[in-house]
């Protein structure tokens, strides 16, 4: 397997554009990742990658190996899916991703349980804010909060999740609480926006009783991680719009407060996206299953 073991490194390693990263990528030193790649070339007899002190390539030859090793990984990565469905037993390496609120409170609590309960598997998680390519990054499953866009993954949706605009007392004693929609629009009105490269969260959209309505919303503040606007919220720095899940407990011990619940935000659906490919994989088609089940009731405060 060592060999098989070497073109995953190669792989990742023409991916991410670096053999630390690739290394990284698959738990590996960046020493131990070089080596393989060494062994790679030895056993070839022609080097893979043009090196210079500041980047990394692949050369003519290592394109055209590139092509031919993906297909070799994704056959044997087929071959093994398609066995597996005979014992139906979940093994091998689950590669999720997920918000960092969501990944945090909601499924890395149940990855030991999983694990667990399959001792076969290995579940290896990749938490960000930021929107990820899974063929790209080489993942198997996406959980998001949100309105996903136009994907040939397969969507599945495991609730309506709530959402809150939110804020801490010493803010609103400052700056007041806002009556209308139209509040949130004043200058003086600081709004905690979760932004990044190509974010979707340009707005915010309220139900209103003519229907929903956007808000071209506006502050000194903003962040691509999510965890960073409520701990702004907390600090009295502005009003945060979150997944009502996630400030929870803040808004019970009164250290955040509901603003305007008459005229909420729309809710955000609460789903994961995986390839087409991957629906006969007995250890994706658990996992999902396993976390569905259980983030339900966490997500909607009933647990």
């Amino acid at each position: 397997m060592s060999y098989v073991e070497s073109l995953r490194v190669f792989t990742r390693v023409v991916e991410l554009g670096s053999i630390t990263a690739g290394g990284r990528d698959l738990r590996l030193t960046p020493a131990v990742a070089s080596k393989r790649i060494k062994e790679l070339e030895t056993h070839l007899g022609v080097r893979l990658f043009n090196r210079t002190t500041r980047s990394l390539s692949p050369t003519e030859v290592g394109k055209v190996f590139y092509d031919e090793a993906r297909k070799v990984l994704e056959a044997m990565e087929a071959a093994e899916t398609r066995v597996a469905t005979f014992s139906d037993t979940p093994r091998g390496t689950i590669r999720v991703t997920a918000p960092l609120g969501v990944g945090r409170r909601l499924i890395a609590p149940l990855v030991p349980e999983f694990v667990r309960a399959f001792p076969e598997t290995r579940v290896q998680m990749r938490l960000s804010d930021r929107k990820v390519d899974l063929l790209a990054d080489g993942l198997d499953v996406a959980f998001f909060i949100g309105t996903p866009g136009d994907s040939n993954m397969k969507l599945r949706k495991i609730m309506d999740c709530d959402r809150v605009l939110c804020a801490a007392p010493e803010y609103l004693a400052r700056h007041g609480t806002p009556r209308t929609p139209d509040d949130l629009l004043s200058p003086d009105c600081s709004c905690l926006l979760l932004r990044y490269p190509r974010s979707p969260e340009y707005f915010w959209v309220l139900q209103t009783e003519s229907g929903t309505r956007k808000l071209d919303v506006a502050g000194k503040f903003d962040a691509d991680d999510g965890d960073v606007l409520t701990e702004w919220a907390l600090r009295g720095h502005g009003i945060a719009n979150k997944p009502r899940f996630d400030v929870a407990e803040h808004l019970e011990t009164g250290a955040l407060v509901e603003v305007l619940p008459d005229t909420p935000p729309a809710p955000s659906i609460f789903g994961c996206l995986y390839p087409h490919k991957k629906l006969l994989d007995p250890k994706l088609r658990r996992f999902v299953d396993f976390v569905v089940d259980r983030c339900a009731p966490l997500a909607s405060g009933k647990a």
